[in-house]
């Protein structure tokens, strides 16, 4: 496998498959949809759309998993942060219930497409385990558990023991367990559904940056940094936690945080196969959560909040390998192979962002870090609903709400990492 020299480093840039070729973008082309940005949003749209006979243009800034699509954890969880009792209470029934089935069905979408393209991307799918320190917060885990049950979905209720089991830690009081769940390289897979994209016709141009977009008549006209000119009847802006200016107060909409991630070297041994050994991935019900797993190789990989500056050295990854250690202290001293970071899409309520705000644009991020199942899922919906699908579609469509006072975002992370972490201790 060969390494790429223009992704940031990371354990997923150095491991994956070579890239399929996207140059960038050297002449004026039509489309009867551009799509902005080439991480799972967009390259979901794109090839749904594709397969619905649609001409499509897909452009990148950088190149395809660049962004949060190519740096995340790879865990392919298919919740929101609310439980579903929770989204009835908020949007009704009649509203809630099919984005409750689409978030469900979000993970089944994923290892279908991997399993259809014949995606090289590691896939386990082995469930996800949501763990919690204190019997109080277990209580609530458990709760969770059995709304999803109630909807049919393959779950398990944990006390301290079977959480032990299956995690090798006896640091947590129980949890509970998402047979939908699992795990993948993501840069593989974003490459993957490139290529897939690629065999049904759709044009995908890295480096290509999109500078300004232009309504003249019943068209769009997109200027790029090539020079080029891309016309379309419909724009998709799937740019999410790289979300720049191109759009006036997108931006604004959403907090980009930072997420840390370290990775062991690969281990070895009884007490690191004890480790996760079903293929399980896992979080905590902290505020501010951790989330880890093992890859193929067996690396143990760490994954939480950081601060908000991008990170300059390991000394900021400090938190997450103190915390492995404590969760794992029979492992011994561990020796680290990789530390990366990428930025997240947090928006105010917690929920994926639809917005329309003009004919034929369509704008969808904000996933919260849960990217991977959601983005794939809204892709495959917003195709459909482009196409002019009857079939409901299930995300709230909102206007673009900029969260007040936006410019001191920074101020607003590094205060919730701060006050969040007093009442995880608290709790």
């Amino acid at each position: 496998m060969a390494a790429t020299q223009t992704l940031p480093p990371s354990l997923w840039a150095a491991t994956a498959p070579p890239a399929p070729p996207t140059p960038p973008l050297a002449s004026s082309r039509r489309a009867d949809v551009l799509v902005v940005g080439a991480g799972f949003t967009g390259l979901s749209t794109a090839l749904h759309l594709a397969e619905a006979g649609a001409q499509v243009c897909v452009l990148e800034a950088h190149e395809p998993g660049w962004g949060a699509s190519g740096r995340n954890g790879g865990q392919v969880n298919p919740t929101l942060k609310h439980d579903p009792d929770d989204l009835v209470r908020l949007y009704g029934a009649a509203q809630a219930e099919p984005l409750i089935d689409a978030v469900s069905r979000s993970a089944d979408l994923v290892f279908e497409l991997i399993e259809r393209h014949r995606i090289d991307c590691q896939p386990v799918r082995g469930g996800w385990l949501q763990v919690a320190y204190s019997a109080r917060e277990v209580a609530g885990l458990h709760a969770r558990a059995a709304q999803w049950a109630r909807r049919g979905v393959a779950t398990q209720a944990l006390d301290r023991a079977a959480v032990a089991a299956r995690l090798g830690t006896q640091a947590f009081a129980g949890g509970w367990l998402d047979g939908r769940a699992g795990g993948i390289h993501p840069l593989a897979y974003t490459r993957g559904l490139v290529r897939a994209a690629q065999g049904l016709g759709v044009a995908v141009h890295g480096e290509t940056q999109v500078t300004g977009l232009e309504r003249q008549g019943a068209q769009w006209h997109a200027t790029t940094s090539t020079g080029a000119t891309v016309i379309a009847d419909q724009v998709v802006l799937a740019t999410n936690g790289y979300t720049g200016p191109l759009w006036p107060g997108l931006a604004r909409t959403l907090l980009a945080a930072n997420s840390f991630i370290v990775a062991t070297q690969p281990l070895e041994g009884p007490a690191a196969d004890a480790i996760l050994a079903r293929g399980e991935t896992a979080s905590t019900s902290q505020r501010l959560l951790l989330y880890f797993r093992k890859d193929a190789q067996g690396r143990l990989l760490m994954g939480g909040r950081g601060h908000f500056a991008d990170p300059r050295g390991p000394e900021d990854f400090a938190h997450l390998e103190r915390s492995l250690e404590l969760l794992f202290p029979h492992l011994g001293p561990l020796r680290y192979e990789y530390r990366w970071a990428g930025r997240i899409a947090v928006t105010h309520d917690f929920m994926p962002h639809v917005h329309t705000p003009a004919p034929g644009v369509t704008m969808a991020l904000g996933y919260n870090g849960r990217g991977i199942a959601l983005a794939t899922s809204m892709g495959w919906h917003l195709a459909a609903r482009l196409k002019g699908s009857t079939g409901d579609f299930p995300f709230p469509v909102t206007p673009m709400q900029p969260i007040p006072l936006h410019g001191l975002q920074r101020f607003y992370v590094a205060a919730g990492v701060a006050w969040y972490s007093l009442l995880d201790r608290m709790a």
